[in-house]
């Protein structure tokens, strides 16, 4: 490895830097940014030129004054997006499409080596280093970005992968036994289901080269940094140290926790985040907004003050681990996901920790429907052999104690809810629907 690569792969150059410094170089490759899409996005220099844009005059302090980048803009002018010839792409990666149409991502190869630095740094963040061995437990195909790019990062940091994929628990375990892994990188709410059927099997688990989790695609912690319902049943059951991360494709990069568990950590040399109210505005220190991000040094498909719809809060004081990086907590919901029911404003995530309360709930899905109202109804689909009367007072109690509504429930076979969740043709496992 070279003395330049070396040294770009440690977190402590710009994320201890001072806010001073971060600044400076954030606006150097702000403005380097906003002068290739000007020359070579189609998209961009269009927007640009309609309303009268100078970048010249564009720094941190007034990118506010930038429209906003939207879903809906990605999905209609998808290809305008892209600031290359393709026959320089090197890869072809899709969104998932929960809340739009899926969109395609056209990926270069400096693109591939910007998301193995930020795979590298961030798995860094999270007390990995080259001595760790990390079985990756979610799809590495498919068009899927998060398993490449967590196996580009553990390259990129010198440290070995084991590439399971999103295999049974009995897979899991034979390859936990085989190889000794020290980190999973998997889907959390997966990790009670390869902890039962330890127990089923009488797998010490406890006393398994595993010590860390690095937990995708779901919360585990509250906003106040403590753990939700899906994190207290992992951490009471098992001695592991978990880390929450969040991502996105069109972001190309990831927020991850440090060891102190405060909220996941920017990489502010790839990208500006901005976490914003209703009206735009910039939210303080503790706040709900909505994280919107311009991505820099991307190559294949910038973007610019991009809406993710995603909802954090955010933290901009100096973490206890010693970054002075912007911190976000976890997804509380998407803007397009925002449920009323019964007089009462919910997100998924508040329904979804409920139902990990109960243990004996090993699958669910939640189906909303919207009327002509704009009220929804809430249904939740549970198997079928929870059915009993008892349990069906203490769900409908927990419900209104935590949340103050109670949802209507059905109760399916397993077959039926597995196919419901678990659907052929899609990544993510469906654990809310919109009707």
């Amino acid at each position: 490895m070279s003395e330049k690569t070396e040294k770009l792969i440690r977190p402590g150059e710009i994320e201890f830097a001072d806010t001073e410094t971060i600044r400076q170089m954030q606006e150097h490759k702000l403005a380097e940014m906003l002068s290739f899409i000007n020359k070579y996005s189609p998209f961009y220099k269009a927007k640009f030129k309609e309303l009268n844009i100078d970048i010249r005059n564009i720094s941190i302090d007034n990118l506010k004054e930038l429209p906003f980048t939207t879903k809906d803009d990605l999905a209609k002018f998808n290809e305008q997006f892209l600031c290359t010839d393709k026959s320089k792409v090197a890869d072809y990666i899709t969104t998932s499409g929960t809340t739009s149409e899926p969109v395609t991502f056209y990926l270069t190869s400096n693109d591939l080596n910007r998301i193995a630095y930020n795979e590298a740094v961030s798995l860094q963040c999270a007390d990995g280093s080259s001595n760790d061995i990390f079985q990756i437990m979610i799809t590495i195909d498919k068009l899927f970005m998060a398993g490449m790019a967590y196996f580009l990062g553990i390259q990129k940091l010198n440290a070995a992968a084991i590439r399971v994929g999103p295999g049974t628990p009995n897979a899991q375990w034979e390859y936990i036994h085989r190889f000794k892994p020290s980190t999973l990188i998997a889907i959390p709410s997966f990790i009670p289901k390869l902890i039962e059927y330890a127990l089923e099997n009488k797998i010490d688990y406890k006393n398994t080269s595993v010590k860390k989790i690095i937990c995708l695609g779901e919360p585990v912690r509250q906003p106040d940094f403590s753990f939700n319902e899906l994190g207290k049943r992992i951490t009471s059951q098992w001695d592991v140290k978990l880390y929450s991360t969040y991502a996105s494709t069109e972001m190309s990069a990831a927020f991850t926790e440090c060891g102190k568990g405060n909220g996941g950590h920017s990489h502010p040399e790839l990208l500006i985040l901005e976490v914003v109210d209703d009206n735009g505005n910039k939210v303080r220190e503790g706040e709900l907004g909505e994280v919107v991000v311009t991505t820099l040094g991307v190559e294949g498909m910038p973007l610019l003050r991009y809406r993710t719809g995603d909802l954090c809060h955010v933290y901009y004081s100096k973490c206890s681990c010693g970054r002075n990086t912007t911190r976000l907590g976890p997804v509380m919901g998407r803007k397009q996901q925002m449920i009323k029911y019964k007089g009462t404003t919910l997100f998924p995530q508040t329904i979804f920790n409920v139902l990990d309360m109960l243990p004996q709930i090993k699958l669910y899905q939640v189906e909303v429907k919207r009327d002509e109202f704009n009220n929804d109804s809430v249904t939740v689909y549970i198997d079928i052999h929870l059915k009993t009367s008892p349990f069906i007072q203490e769900l409908l109690s927990l419900f209104k104690s935590k949340i103050r509504v109670t949802p209507l429930l059905e109760f399916i076979s397993e077959d039926e809810l597995n196919s419901r969740v678990h659907k052929t043709d899609k990544r993510k496992t469906e654990k809310i629907i919109y009707l």
